[in-house]
């Protein structure tokens, strides 16, 4: 399996755009990467009227697409699937998963803050935070990146996670 590394933060602190910058870094670097995105709400990724939307409506639990592109599959779940479930199923052919979310979990974490959206990082951040990413130092008992040096903290992720 796979390890994973979450990026937890407030809204709008730069942890979906750090993970768009990182993929392609870490690809560079021959690391095939996954993505698993932490939602509290409802999952909506179909579109209304089309079939597999249809589909679910009609009360199918479980719907897949498949395409010479790539497979989408929605399910229901009655409880929030645990992040090593999810990997072992989904993920096992990948050297790193990056997760967006999972305060709470064991994960090892990396927090994303900016000091132009808000006064204060978590206040209660959890276990395991390893690192953080943002405009200003926040926790100077940990390594700190700034979001734009992409490069530093692929080097950080590959010693500390791959241990490459």
């Amino acid at each position: 399996m796979p390890p994973v590394l979450a990026f937890i933060g407030k809204p709008n602190c730069g942890k979906t755009t750090l993970i768009e910058k990182l993929i392609p870094a870490l690809g560079a670097r021959g690391v095939r990467v996954g993505t698993i995105k932490h939602h509290h709400g409802d999952i909506q990724m179909d579109i209304p009227g089309k079939d597999t939307w249809r589909h679910k409506q009609a009360g199918a639990r479980a719907v897949l697409l498949s395409s010479p592109t790539g497979i989408g599959f929605i399910q229901d779940a009655p409880v929030d699937t645990p992040v090593e479930i999810l990997v072992s199923r989904f993920f096992q052919d990948l050297d790193l998963v990056l997760a967006e979310g999972y305060k709470d979990s064991p994960l090892p974490k990396i927090e994303v803050f900016r000091s132009t959206v808000y006064d204060k990082p978590l206040q209660d951040p959890g276990e395991n935070i390893f690192a953080t990413v943002s405009d200003v130092r926040t926790r100077p008992n940990l390594p700190w990146f700034k979001p734009d040096n992409i490069e530093e903290l692929v080097v950080f992720i590959m010693e500390k996670i791959l241990q490459r």
